[in-house]
């Protein structure tokens, strides 16, 4: 998810009608940004988009938007806040995710794990509503004794599940990099709000563009159906079983140095190994 762009840019003329697109989009970027995000994702699931997650960072990161999204029949991966101004429940006492990692888990007796640092399930509380959250806490890179902190409403997930899906938002991040570095997105010199706009919309567009070109060229998956049905198709096979198959096909070439190269490759082998090949070859 993006952020709106800021209000000092929006000049909204007296005669704006509400009613048209250019109206409606002044009138979003104008309220509270949480607000906007739940209308478009309304918005988005009347179009037919499913999803069975909502990921975002820490700008949108709340119980609110957590039971909001709930309510919707969606679950939240998300980076929390580390704010000493937002509690949850755990173990019947009230914590910031700060007082949570420095005062419960960092000195608690509970093993760190090699992916990740701590996980548990924590309680958030909207308006009276009280509702599970699962908590992981992250390792920074780079940062000596820092660390990030990921939730889910999802607690039947893993650790490394909710990880894995969180990552999939980088690729909003690497969007925004390409887009300034490549597209020139914030050189812009437009005043007006609707010149914004268009130019964002522009941009978008160019990087849809070049990623479609870019999948074409790299990308097998763009060979559509054909690819999802060959894959299907294909039989799992174990290792040796499909390296014996090489080996025969190798040695049907009917050449001596091919003989030689195959009785090399083997003797590199462990001998668990050279004897099955051995005895299949």
């Amino acid at each position: 998810m993006t952020r709106p762009l800021a209000k000092a840019a929006i000049r909204s003329p007296a005669s704006a009608d509400r009613r048209t697109i250019a109206g409606q989009r002044r009138s979003q970027a104008q309220r509270k940004m949480n607000e906007v995000v739940l209308e478009l994702i309304k918005q988005a699931l009347n179009f037919g988009v499913s999803a069975k997650y909502v990921l975002f960072d820490s700008w949108y990161s709340s119980p609110q938007m957590f039971w909001r999204l709930k309510q919707r029949g969606l679950d939240s991966v998300a980076m929390l806040k580390r704010s000493s101004k937002v509690y949850y429940r755990y173990r019947r006492r009230t914590y910031s995710i700060k007082a949570l990692y420095y005062l419960r888990l960092l000195h608690s007796k509970r093993p760190q794990g090699k992916q990740y640092l701590y996980s548990s399930i924590v309680e958030a509380e909207f308006q009276g509503h009280c509702f599970p959250v699962k908590v992981v806490f992250v390792a920074k890179k780079g940062a000596k004794n820092q660390y990030l902190v990921l939730a889910s409403t999802k607690t039947k997930l893993t650790p490394q599940q909710i990880i894995q899906l969180y990552n999939r938002r980088w690729s909003i991040e690497t969007y925004f990099k390409t887009a300034k570095q490549y597209l020139r997105l914030n050189k812009s010199q437009i005043q007006s709000y609707d010149g914004q706009v268009a130019q964002i919309t522009v941009t978008a567009m160019t990087y849809l563009l070049l990623a479609w070109q870019e999948r074409l060229n790299k990308d097998d998956r763009t060979l559509g159906d054909l690819f999802y049905l060959m894959n299907d198709s294909l039989p799992e096979v174990k290792f040796i079983e499909a390296l014996v198959y090489l080996l025969k096909t190798l040695q049907s070439l009917e050449a001596d140095f091919i003989d030689q190269i195959i009785n090399q490759f083997i003797a590199y082998l462990p001998q668990n190994v050279q004897s099955v090949l051995q005895e299949a070859v």
